[in-house]
């Protein structure tokens, strides 16, 4: 079961977990997942079942019921930092709750696993020492209360793990990009600015700029939830590539690659986020044999290419 199937990521590790020949059930309530997402899934016929639900609903139960899942790929959440800080309540209402309906579902079904998507981008808070370690999650102060929202997620696996019997690891993502995301929707601000480069409109900067972070690529990422399937065990695994690249060079590098020739323009800095931010993927190669491979200007030039219908 992959919930919030529908979406950026989670419509990617559907595909993924098809063509190595799963059954795969996709949940999602369509807040922010897109139909259009699934056409490659649907091409499975009957290996691929889509349900448009909300994962914080009761009938999430009788779904897990019916169809057994033996892994849960849990993507489904709020992924907005500013609608955290606009609506602290509604993002621990989806994140926490629905993840805490999801992982009693798993439980009380017999699943044996739970992969969860955690945020390496908000986990951390403001650290002081590049690039990240997961080491540094149990004493850090997300500032947003979507990390908080997803640190709490951590102690519940934990939970469910040691007295409920349900395996899980915590892959704590980078900012992840690629094709798919959308523009209007899910954040990315890769997708922002290529949207508005596309149209001939300069995209906004928020603060000056010179606030990093860490892009990892949509396909690499659905490799790591591919491989934690069955190692990876209680584990937090930082999914990233160690780098740390500016807004602002991120800006140059795709105006470049898109031929756009205005300046950007800047507005004030967004609440919730944080300076800098670069994980180190190391234990992830150790525990389960992943590493990045695709480099950012490679990884641009595929999801503008989408965006333009090529």
């Amino acid at each position: 079961m992959v919930t919030g199937g529908a979406g950026f990521i989670g419509s990617h590790v559907c595909d993924r977990l098809l063509a190595e020949g799963h059954t795969v059930v996709a949940v999602d309530d369509l807040s922010t997942g897109r139909i259009p997402n699934l056409t490659q899934a649907r091409g499975y016929g009957q290996k691929f079942t889509f349900f448009n639900i909300d994962v914080r609903s009761d009938g999430i139960m009788s779904l897990f019921e019916r169809h057994e899942p033996e892994i849960v790929m849990h993507l489904a959440a709020q992924s907005s930092v500013s609608v955290s800080a606009q609506d602290p309540a509604l993002d621990a209402d989806i994140n926490i709750m629905g993840l805490v309906n999801v992982l009693e579902c798993a439980a009380r079904s017999g699943a044996r696993k739970v992969v969860f998507a955690a945020s390496g981008g908000t986990l951390y808070g403001e650290a002081r020492k590049f690039p990240l370690k997961e080491t540094g999650a149990a004493k850090s102060r997300p500032v947003s209360p979507y990390g908080i929202s997803k640190k709490v997620a951590i102690d519940y696996l934990d939970y469910f793990g040691r007295f409920r019997k349900l395996d899980w690891t915590a892959l704590a993502l980078a900012n992840v990009y690629g094709p798919r995301q959308d523009p209007h929707g899910e954040a990315g601000v890769v997708a922002i600015f290529a949207d508005a480069m596309l149209a001939g409109e300069s995209p906004t900067i928020y603060g000056d700029g010179n606030q990093t972070r860490d892009f990892v690529f949509v396909d690499d990422v659905v490799h790591a939830f591919a491989l934690s399937a069955d190692q990876g065990s209680a584990q937090v695994l930082n999914i990233g590539t160690s780098v740390e690249t500016s807004v602002n060079h991120l800006y140059k590098v795709m105006a470049e690659r898109i031929g756009f020739l205005h300046e950007a323009e800047y507005g004030p800095a967004r609440p919730g986020d944080v300076r800098r931010n670069a994980l180190d993927p190391s234990k992830a190669a150790e525990v389960v044999g992943w590493k990045p491979w695709t480099h950012l200007e490679d990884g641009i030039a595929e999801t503008v290419a989408h965006l333009r219908g090529v």
